[in-house]
Parts: structure tokens; sequence; C-alpha cells
């Protein structure tokens, strides 16, 4: 036990600039806290120890917002950073050296019996908010992008992004842990593909129609009605509006 906390220190310094010495770590980090109460309630819980393993699980609750069950399987090197409302499931099973965020949850779906919760692989991200549901595996350097739900296997070496979780592999890429910025926006992407068709579309539907008729007047516009005279307005559908424009580069996604 003494060398799995050792480790859970050790990781901290690797992956928190902000964590500057010992002291601070070890009094003003819920998330080591959190697990070391965790490894003691683990303990007493594989030993058949009643109620005790529990009453720790809950004091630790109160004292850093993160419910961690006696019965879940933590390796080492974990961190949970910042940590409020990380929930992990009594058959929870998380792999070495996995970093998870604020809000996220290792659930079950159900009522069932047995083994209900997810076990993550070696090097798992797991993203604020994040909801890691069911008995469900996930592979080793696996990232879990923020906000997202899995409620299916993933194998290893990808990332999962969305709601439902959708994998997108990275064959070839290392990425580090705390690169957040290189998720891909799969939502983003459809919608531009999506964009990109109809706009095609119109162009065809202009050149057929060009082609048919030798009239001036453009296609798919519009008019109104001004100082008693009928003025040509902009296109009906101009996919290159600027709100579009910004959804589709990233702004307020």
């Amino acid at each position: 036990m003494l060398s799995t906390i050792r480790a859970d220190f050790r990781i901290i310094f690797e992956r928190d600039p902000a964590a500057r010495n010992l002291l601070e770590v070890l009094f003003c980090y819920p998330g080591l806290q959190a697990l070391i109460c965790h490894r003691l309630a683990h303990w007493l819980h594989n030993i058949g120890i009643p109620f005790i393993p529990r009453l720790i699980s809950h004091i630790a609750r109160f004292l850093t917002g993160i419910e961690i069950h006696p019965g879940a399987t933590i390796g080492e090197g974990v961190f949970i950073d910042h940590g409020m409302g990380v929930v992990i499931g009594e058959t929870a099973i998380i792999g070495d050296y996995t970093l998870i965020y604020q809000g996220v949850t290792l659930g079950g779906t159900g009522k069932e019996s047995g083994k209900r919760h997810p076990t993550l692989g070696e090097n798992v991200v797991v993203g604020a908010g994040a909801k890691v549901l069911g008995n469900i595996q996930i592979g080793n350097n696996v990232r879990i992008g923020a906000g997202s739900v899995v409620l299916r296997d993933v194998p290893s070496n990808c990332t999962v992004v969305g709601v439902p979780g959708r994998i997108v592999y990275r064959s070839g890429v290392r990425v580090e842990p705390l690169e957040h910025n290189n998720l891909p926006d799969s939502e983003a992407e459809v919608i531009r593909a999506l964009v990109n068709r109809i706009e095609a579309l119109e162009e065809q539907i202009q050149t057929l129609q060009h082609q048919q008729s030798t009239a001036k007047t453009p296609v798919l516009v519009s008019y109104v009605i001004k100082d008693g005279e009928t003025v040509e307005t902009a296109p009906i559908c101009n996919l290159r509006d600027k709100v579009i424009q910004q959804f589709l580069d990233g702004a307020g996604i």
C-alpha cells in the first residue's frame, strides 16, 4: 500500500504544474486525500470488515467531494485532478496511471448484480464531466473527451467524444494527456460535410437552371417591395452565414 501511495504522490508532480511541494500536495489535493482514504477502506473491505470501510468512504466524500466505493479497484499512480463530483462505483476497476477530472462518473446502468461498472485500462484520460456507464471495457491509452457519455467498449489507443460517445482512432499519433485542445469535434465535422454537400447541390441546380433558361434572373433569390418597386434581396439560403461559419470554426462549441 505504501508503494502505491508513493506512486500517487509522484504522478501529481509529473502531471500538475501547480504542484509545488509535498506539504501542499498532501493537504490541498482532495484527489490524493480521497485515494489515501480509499486505499485503507479497500483493504478493510477485502479482509471482510463490515461497516467501517463504508464509513471511511462516506467521511472522505464529505471532506473531498469524491465518492469512491470501498469495493472499487484502483491501480497505482492514479491522479484525480480537482475531483469534485467524481463518483466511482463498487465494481469499477481503474488501471495504473489513469487521469480523472472533476465530475466524472464511473457508474452502472441499473440494478443488475455482479460486475456492473466499467473497467479502465492503463494511461486512460477521462475528461471533466464524462460518464462511463455499465460493465464495459476501456482499453489502454484511451482518451475520453469532456462531457462524453460512453456506453460501449472502447479499444486501446483511440479517443472517444460526444453523446453517446463515438470512437475516433488516432493511430500513429502520440497525444499528451493534458492536450485537451486536440480532441476532435465529430459533430462539427458532420455538419461541415452536410453544408458542403448542400452548397454543391445548390451549384448544380443553378447550373441546370441556367442551361434551361436564358433569363438573367438569378436563382434562389427573394424579393421585397420597397417604395412601390420590387427589389431583389440576398439569396434565401446563405450557408456562408457568419454564425454558421463561426460554429464550423469551433466558436462556442
